[in-house]
Protein backbone atom coordinates (compact mmCIF):
# COMPACT_ATOMS: atom_id res chain seq x y z
CA UNK A 1 0.00 0.00 0.00
CA UNK A 2 1.64 3.15 -1.22
CA UNK A 3 1.49 6.06 1.64
CA UNK A 4 0.00 8.57 -0.37
CA UNK A 5 -3.00 8.86 -2.15
CA UNK A 6 -3.49 10.74 -5.56
CA UNK A 7 -7.23 12.57 -4.81
CA UNK A 8 -9.17 13.12 -8.23
CA UNK A 9 -11.84 15.70 -8.91
CA UNK A 10 -12.14 15.66 -12.23
CA UNK A 11 -15.67 14.27 -14.06
CA UNK A 12 -13.56 13.84 -17.06
CA UNK A 13 -12.06 10.10 -17.07
CA UNK A 14 -8.98 11.38 -19.40
CA UNK A 15 -8.31 14.42 -17.85
CA UNK A 16 -8.04 12.35 -14.67
CA UNK A 17 -6.37 9.59 -16.00
CA UNK A 18 -3.21 11.88 -17.21
CA UNK A 19 -3.26 14.22 -14.00
CA UNK A 20 -2.58 10.93 -12.14
CA UNK A 21 -0.04 9.96 -14.02
CA UNK A 22 1.28 13.35 -13.88
CA UNK A 23 1.57 13.60 -9.87
CA UNK A 24 3.04 9.96 -9.82
CA UNK A 25 5.76 11.87 -11.75
CA UNK A 26 6.09 14.65 -10.32
CA UNK A 27 6.09 13.15 -6.54
CA UNK A 28 8.93 10.54 -7.86
CA UNK A 29 7.08 7.34 -6.53
CA UNK A 30 6.58 4.11 -8.39
CA UNK A 31 3.20 3.60 -6.79
CA UNK A 32 0.38 6.15 -6.24
CA UNK A 33 -2.87 5.23 -4.71
CA UNK A 34 -5.82 6.76 -6.53
CA UNK A 35 -9.41 7.77 -5.08
CA UNK A 36 -11.59 9.52 -7.81
CA UNK A 37 -14.18 11.14 -5.27
CA UNK A 38 -16.55 12.15 -8.51
CA UNK A 39 -17.57 8.51 -8.36
CA UNK A 40 -16.43 6.82 -5.00
CA UNK A 41 -17.29 8.91 -1.31
CA UNK A 42 -14.25 8.93 1.05
CA UNK A 43 -14.39 6.54 3.55
CA UNK A 44 -12.90 6.45 6.87
CA UNK A 45 -10.93 3.72 6.27
CA UNK A 46 -9.33 5.14 3.41
CA UNK A 47 -8.25 7.99 5.78
CA UNK A 48 -6.50 5.49 7.63
CA UNK A 49 -4.65 3.68 5.12
CA UNK A 50 -2.52 7.00 4.18
CA UNK A 51 -0.57 9.48 5.80
CA UNK A 52 -0.05 11.71 2.80
CA UNK A 53 -2.94 13.30 -0.01
CA UNK A 54 -2.49 15.31 -3.08
CA UNK A 55 -5.51 16.78 -4.40
CA UNK A 56 -5.80 17.31 -8.01
CA UNK A 57 -7.50 20.33 -9.57
CA UNK A 58 -11.45 20.27 -11.04
CA UNK A 59 -13.26 22.45 -13.26
CA UNK A 60 -15.67 22.69 -10.22
CA UNK A 61 -15.56 26.38 -8.62
CA UNK A 62 -16.75 26.89 -4.86
CA UNK A 63 -17.73 30.58 -5.74
CA UNK A 64 -20.68 28.81 -8.43
CA UNK A 65 -23.93 30.30 -7.31
CA UNK A 66 -25.57 27.21 -7.27
CA UNK A 67 -23.74 24.04 -6.82
CA UNK A 68 -24.47 20.41 -7.60
CA UNK A 69 -25.52 17.81 -5.17
CA UNK A 70 -21.83 15.27 -6.27
CA UNK A 71 -19.96 18.61 -5.67
CA UNK A 72 -20.83 19.56 -2.50
CA UNK A 73 -20.32 15.83 -1.48
CA UNK A 74 -16.97 16.28 -2.80
CA UNK A 75 -16.33 19.71 -1.29
CA UNK A 76 -17.38 18.16 1.99
CA UNK A 77 -15.02 14.96 1.65
CA UNK A 78 -11.91 17.39 0.62
CA UNK A 79 -12.57 19.27 4.01
CA UNK A 80 -12.45 15.99 6.00
CA UNK A 81 -8.55 15.32 4.67
CA UNK A 82 -8.16 19.14 4.93
CA UNK A 83 -8.78 19.08 8.45
CA UNK A 84 -7.35 15.84 9.39
CA UNK A 85 -3.82 17.52 7.64
CA UNK A 86 -4.43 20.64 9.83
CA UNK A 87 -4.71 18.40 13.33
CA UNK A 88 -1.35 17.17 12.04
CA UNK A 89 -2.62 13.66 12.10
CA UNK A 90 -1.61 13.31 8.24
CA UNK A 91 0.70 15.77 5.38
CA UNK A 92 -1.76 17.22 2.23
CA UNK A 93 -0.91 19.38 -0.77
CA UNK A 94 -4.07 20.71 -2.57
CA UNK A 95 -3.78 22.25 -5.39
CA UNK A 96 -5.81 24.31 -8.07
CA UNK A 97 -9.93 24.21 -6.98
CA UNK A 98 -8.90 22.53 -3.70
CA UNK A 99 -7.46 25.60 -2.02
CA UNK A 100 -10.65 26.89 -2.56
CA UNK A 101 -12.43 24.42 -0.37
CA UNK A 102 -10.12 24.95 1.81
CA UNK A 103 -9.54 28.72 1.94
CA UNK A 104 -13.88 28.11 2.83
CA UNK A 105 -13.33 25.94 5.96
CA UNK A 106 -10.98 28.39 7.22
CA UNK A 107 -13.08 31.14 6.91
CA UNK A 108 -11.57 33.13 4.19
CA UNK A 109 -13.00 34.46 1.22
CA UNK A 110 -12.72 33.85 -2.55
CA UNK A 111 -12.52 36.64 -5.21
CA UNK A 112 -13.02 36.38 -8.93
CA UNK A 113 -10.59 39.61 -9.08
CA UNK A 114 -7.01 37.18 -9.50
CA UNK A 115 -7.80 35.03 -11.83
CA UNK A 116 -4.86 33.71 -14.08
CA UNK A 117 -5.15 32.31 -17.72
CA UNK A 118 -3.56 28.85 -18.75
CA UNK A 119 0.56 29.76 -18.92
CA UNK A 120 3.87 29.29 -17.05
CA UNK A 121 3.88 31.87 -13.99
CA UNK A 122 6.87 33.26 -11.98
CA UNK A 123 5.80 33.29 -8.01
CA UNK A 124 7.71 34.59 -5.44
CA UNK A 125 8.45 32.55 -2.02
CA UNK A 126 7.42 34.81 1.09
CA UNK A 127 9.81 35.86 4.07
CA UNK A 128 7.85 33.26 6.24
CA UNK A 129 8.81 30.49 3.22
CA UNK A 130 12.09 30.35 3.92
CA UNK A 131 12.20 27.41 6.86
CA UNK A 132 9.64 25.79 5.16
CA UNK A 133 10.60 22.60 4.22
CA UNK A 134 8.83 22.49 0.83
CA UNK A 135 9.06 26.30 -0.41
CA UNK A 136 12.30 27.36 1.02
CA UNK A 137 14.59 25.17 -1.09
CA UNK A 138 13.03 27.10 -4.55
CA UNK A 139 13.63 30.82 -2.82
CA UNK A 140 13.49 33.34 -4.52
CA UNK A 141 10.82 32.25 -6.82
CA UNK A 142 9.97 29.51 -9.28
CA UNK A 143 7.95 29.12 -12.63
CA UNK A 144 4.70 26.93 -12.44
CA UNK A 145 1.61 26.40 -14.38
CA UNK A 146 -1.51 28.39 -13.81
CA UNK A 147 -4.86 27.74 -15.11
CA UNK A 148 -8.21 29.32 -12.59
CA UNK A 149 -10.95 31.34 -11.99
CA UNK A 150 -11.21 32.12 -8.16
CA UNK A 151 -8.72 32.60 -5.81
CA UNK A 152 -8.41 33.35 -2.00
CA UNK A 153 -8.88 37.29 -1.85
CA UNK A 154 -6.21 37.26 0.73
CA UNK A 155 -4.37 35.02 3.24
CA UNK A 156 -7.35 32.87 5.54
CA UNK A 157 -7.07 33.18 8.94
CA UNK A 158 -4.42 30.54 10.88
CA UNK A 159 -2.40 30.16 7.67
CA UNK A 160 0.84 31.42 6.83
CA UNK A 161 1.73 33.14 2.64
CA UNK A 162 4.11 30.98 1.75
CA UNK A 163 4.12 32.63 -2.06
CA UNK A 164 2.53 34.98 -3.98
CA UNK A 165 2.68 37.31 -7.82
CA UNK A 166 1.12 40.65 -8.50
CA UNK A 167 -1.72 38.67 -10.58
CA UNK A 168 -2.70 36.66 -7.61
CA UNK A 169 -1.39 36.96 -4.26
CA UNK A 170 -2.38 33.92 -2.73
CA UNK A 171 -0.78 31.40 -4.65
CA UNK A 172 0.17 28.90 -1.79
CA UNK A 173 -0.20 29.03 2.29
CA UNK A 174 0.43 26.19 5.09
CA UNK A 175 -1.68 25.74 8.04
CA UNK A 176 -0.05 24.28 10.77
CA UNK A 177 3.38 22.02 9.64
CA UNK A 178 1.09 19.93 7.49
CA UNK A 179 -0.86 21.26 5.70
CA UNK A 180 -0.43 23.35 2.38
CA UNK A 181 -2.42 24.35 -0.49
CA UNK A 182 -1.43 26.26 -3.64
CA UNK A 183 -3.55 28.06 -6.60
CA UNK A 184 -1.03 26.52 -9.29
CA UNK A 185 -0.65 23.26 -10.84
CA UNK A 186 2.81 22.08 -9.49
CA UNK A 187 2.21 18.64 -10.96
CA UNK A 188 2.42 18.91 -15.08
CA UNK A 189 5.04 18.81 -17.15
CA UNK A 190 5.05 20.86 -19.92
CA UNK A 191 3.66 18.41 -22.31
CA UNK A 192 1.04 17.32 -19.19
CA UNK A 193 -0.03 20.61 -19.78
CA UNK A 194 -1.07 20.86 -22.71
CA UNK A 195 -2.70 17.56 -23.19
CA UNK A 196 -5.06 18.84 -20.23
CA UNK A 197 -5.61 21.94 -22.64
CA UNK A 198 -7.67 19.30 -24.77
CA UNK A 199 -10.30 18.55 -22.06
CA UNK A 200 -10.95 22.17 -21.46
CA UNK A 201 -10.92 23.78 -24.61
CA UNK A 202 -14.40 25.58 -23.89
CA UNK A 203 -14.03 26.15 -20.09
CA UNK A 204 -12.94 29.92 -20.37
CA UNK A 205 -9.15 29.17 -19.16
CA UNK A 206 -8.58 30.31 -22.30
CA UNK A 207 -10.39 31.50 -25.73
CA UNK A 208 -11.16 27.82 -27.79
CA UNK A 209 -9.46 29.84 -31.14
CA UNK A 210 -6.22 30.89 -29.69
CA UNK A 211 -5.79 26.84 -28.20
CA UNK A 212 -2.67 26.21 -31.09
CA UNK A 213 -0.87 29.42 -29.45
CA UNK A 214 -1.33 28.84 -25.79
CA UNK A 215 -0.88 25.14 -26.18
CA UNK A 216 2.84 26.75 -28.17
CA UNK A 217 3.54 28.70 -25.33
CA UNK A 218 2.65 25.94 -22.78
CA UNK A 219 5.39 23.70 -24.54
CA UNK A 220 7.69 25.84 -25.07
CA UNK A 221 7.79 27.01 -21.04
CA UNK A 222 10.31 25.73 -18.21
CA UNK A 223 8.72 24.91 -14.98
CA UNK A 224 10.22 23.22 -11.91
CA UNK A 225 6.59 22.91 -9.58
CA UNK A 226 7.55 18.92 -9.22
CA UNK A 227 10.41 19.88 -7.25
CA UNK A 228 7.59 21.18 -4.45
CA UNK A 229 5.94 17.85 -4.96
CA UNK A 230 9.40 15.68 -4.51
CA UNK A 231 10.11 17.35 -1.16
CA UNK A 232 6.55 16.52 0.14
CA UNK A 233 7.02 13.27 -0.63
CA UNK A 234 9.77 13.16 1.40
CA UNK A 235 7.95 14.27 4.55
CA UNK A 236 5.06 12.34 4.49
Amino acid sequence: MAEILYVCVRPERGAADAEHASFRRGLGVEELDRLDLVTTPLTEDVLDRHTGFVIGGSPFNVTDAVTSPLQQRVEADLERIAERAASGVASAFFTCFGIGVVTRMLGGELTLAHAESTRAAEIRTTDAAASDPIFGPSAPALRVFTAHKESARRTPPGATLLATNDDCPVQAYRVGNRLYAAQFHPEPSPRDFADRMTFYRNNGYFAADEFDRVSGEVLAARVDGATLLRRFAGLV
